[in-house]
């Protein structure tokens, strides 16, 4: 069993939290690390894929709680929000830490009467589908070093060179399966399966209605344009839907954690709701099989790899910051004035750092536009400006800016 990196912080919440709910896409490992947790404690398992325990759980949620004794772990919790007011009277009255652990494939937002039901008593941490440094054994510490200077006096150092295998990399993506699959027929045969199942069971689950079917053409749209601007109203005439209609499928898209929004930053907070978020797939290996590219494709064609080079950084650094103690929130900073940076990554205290991805071996003085701007704006809040590249040298370039090889990303 590979160690996912987010176990200790399940373990943190358990010691001290009544329900902590694992919440990710499905077939990202969740039911596996919430086994693995919770078989020391001596948990009950119990899944709400069963046919018989989903029956039982939804003819009566509270007599159902009422009925589990020691900790518990209840698998795919979204089948019955029901089960939520439940949890809560159980939890009223006894506080115990580490009572319920959950795992859940839909996003937490979505379940009604969540917010009121659990608040206080309940932790949501995010499971992602493998990081770069999860298949590795790696312990990532790339988020870390941005915000404590560890570059700091960097040399050039000669690092290796990720350009060969990473188109291969990147259509593979990270869920479980997927890198088991040791051919792309049968990844892409794997892909088209979990697409399938997750458009007739769980999104229309969610949406209680039937007219689902424009969902695969917009799945498709949409990966073409992963890393770019979200812009709805091109976005629903290439797709043919009304406004209304691509709101709420963006919305299920979501829920069910195939494509996520990049909110925008800024230094006024005020602006930042008004700016155009950026849509990244939240794994590169689905991207890709959705338009058709394979590794051979990505390594022909520079500006389809740098947009999916874009998503999959994005990626890792979710990953990352979902187990990282330093509270980062991620965003994409666009001016007026075009500069733009690909993620800003933002402490609770306001220090800031930014990450900008080029798709080549060989970067320019002029390409640091963007992070000197940020920096000369910024000045004590800004930490640390990257630049990752495909080259094999790191180099200090400036005051708190560097040039990275981008395996420095998955680094310990």
């Amino acid at each position: 069993m590979i160690r996912r990196n987010v176990t200790g912080m399940v373990q943190r919440a358990l010691s001290d939290t009544p329900v902590v709910l694992l919440n990710g896409a499905r077939q990202t490992g969740k039911t596996t690390l919430a086994q693995a947790i919770a078989d020391p404690l001596g948990a009950r398992y119990f899944t709400l894929d069963d046919s018989a325990t989903l029956a039982l759980a939804s003819a009566d949620p509270q007599g159902f709680i009422l009925n589990l004794r020691g900790p518990v772990v209840l698998d795919e919790i979204q089948k019955v929000p029901a089960l939520f007011p439940a949890i809560k009277l159980s939890v009223d009255r006894d506080r115990c830490p580490g009572r319920f652990l959950l795992t859940g494939s839909a996003s937490v937002l979505t379940l009604p009467r969540l917010a009121e039901s659990l608040v206080g008593r309940m932790e949501v941490i995010p499971l992602f589908p493998f990081s770069a440094g999860e298949r590795t054994g790696v312990r990532e510490g790339f988020v870390a070093r941005l915000f404590g200077g560890s570059w700091s006096g960097t040399r050039e150092e000669k690092g290796r060179s990720e350009g060969d295998d990473l188109p291969s990399r990147l259509v593979c993506g990270g869920y479980p399966e997927a890198t088991r699959r040791g051919s792309a027929d049968r990844r892409a045969a794997w892909f088209a399966s979990y697409i399938s199942t997750l458009l007739q069971r769980d999104v229309r689950d969610l949406a209680r209605v039937e007219a689902l079917h424009a969902l695969p053409n917009l799945l498709k749209i949409l990966a073409a344009r992963s890393s770019g601007l979200l812009n709805l109203s091109d976005v629903g005439r290439d797709a043919g839907l009304p406004h209304t209609t691509l709101t709420r499928y963006l919305g299920l898209l979501e829920a069910v954690f195939l494509v996520h929004r990049l909110p925008a930053w800024s230094a006024n907070l005020g602006q930042r709701l008004v700016k155009a978020p950026k849509l990244h797939f939240v794994d590169t290996g689905l991207a890709c099989h959705l338009v058709g590219a394979g590794a051979g494709r990505l390594a022909g064609d520079r500006q389809l790899l740098g947009r999916f080079l874009e998503t999959f950084v994005v990626g890792e650094l979710r990953k990352q910051a979902s187990w990282s103690e330093q509270g980062v929130t991620l965003h994409h900073f666009r001016a007026a004035s075009g500069l733009e940076a690909d993620v800003i990554l933002e402490q609770a205290s306001g220090s800031v750092a930014a990450v900008e991805v080029k798709a080549s071996t060989s970067v320019g003085a002029a390409d640091f536009t963007a992070l000197r701007a940020l920096r000369d704006q910024l000045g004590a809040r800004f930490q640390a400006g990257v630049m990752l590249y495909l080259g094999d040298r790191a180099v200090p370039s400036g005051d708190k800016l560097w040039l990275l090889p981008l395996p420095s990303l998955w680094a310990p």
